[in-house]
């Protein structure tokens, strides 16, 4: 574990100085203050108080403002696996199953950062109307009993509401972005891996419009159907889009068929393990490439 750390740790020399890692925080703030905005406006139209945990819910409550983030990431993490012109002194000291774990903690650590900065930008961006108590405000209550919530995809009703607390809410919805963006950025570097720089990136692509085609929205209108058919695409898109796993609405709170949270994080957690064991095997016919400097 000493060796796998110090390789990680080395990937984050210069990471906070450089460029893409700068643009891709300041394009999260931003998207962050433009879907948030639909949050604050509910707030100032009632002139109600909300729960500092239900801005970043209601913001990334579906599946289009977690695509929109997750892109993100893409940019970051095309550089992977990185290579640098301590990576030789790291193989010759480590095996590359070492090394490939070391790249996959880094990508851990970094998703998790990004996700955590998303959650905080959501919640600094709506604290004037937001209290620390962990209690659902009369904003959420007003969203659970009107049909405001369904414009919104807001996934806190009143069933939610009852069953857990707003902090219990946001940890599952951060965990659930979480798997969803590490099943991104793993399959970035297993792309590359693969088939060298740049497919990784066009496999992350190909793999986020498989999520939005797959959504219940989308692919009722693209497939004609009607409002009493959209109930059974639900069901079948709820479990077999990634993108659809992590928003917290597309759950089975008792009434649905649906994945149950545990289960979308049991179905993260495969695709995660398979991923690694196809870049362990993708890493022996990897080809090593150091330029000289």
């Amino acid at each position: 574990m000493r060796q796998i750390w110090a390789a990680a740790r080395y990937n984050f020399m210069g990471f906070f100085r450089n460029s893409r890692t700068v643009i891709t925080f300041l394009l999260s703030v931003i998207v962050c203050f433009l879907l948030s905005g639909r949050v604050m406006e509910v707030a100032d139209r009632f002139g109600t108080s909300m729960q500092a945990a239900e801005p970043f819910i209601w913001t990334f409550g579906d599946a289009t403002a977690i695509l929109l983030v997750s892109l993100l990431l893409i940019f970051l993490f095309s550089d992977l696996p990185k290579l640098t012109a301590f990576t030789p002194f790291y193989l010759m000291r480590m095996t590359k199953k070492k090394w490939l774990a070391a790249q996959f903690l880094y990508i851990v650590l970094v998703t998790t950062l990004y996700v955590a900065f998303i959650l905080l930008t959501t919640v600094l961006l709506c604290m004037k109307r937001s209290f620390p108590g962990n209690l659902w405000s009369e904003t959420a209550a007003i969203l659970g009993y009107s049909s405001i919530r369904e414009e919104l995809h807001v996934p806190s009703t009143v069933k939610v509401m009852e069953s857990v607390s707003p902090f219990g809410c946001m940890l599952q919805a951060g965990a659930l972005m979480l798997g969803y963006s590490l099943t991104l950025g793993f399959l970035i570097l297993l792309g590359n891996l693969l088939a060298g720089k740049k497919y990784g990136m066009l496999l992350a692509l190909g793999y986020s419009l498989y999520g939005f085609l797959l959504d219940p929205e989308v692919l009722g209108g693209l497939l004609g159907m009607e409002d009493y058919e959209m109930f059974r695409v639900r069901s079948v898109v709820g479990w077999i889009s990634p993108l659809n796993n992590a928003v917290y609405g597309m759950h089975d709170f008792g009434y649905d068929n649906l994945p149950s949270i545990g289960q979308s994080l049991l179905i993260f957690a495969g695709l995660l393990l398979l991923m690694y064991l196809l870049a362990l095997r993708a890493l022996r016919r990897y080809n090593f490439t150091f330029l000289g400097g």
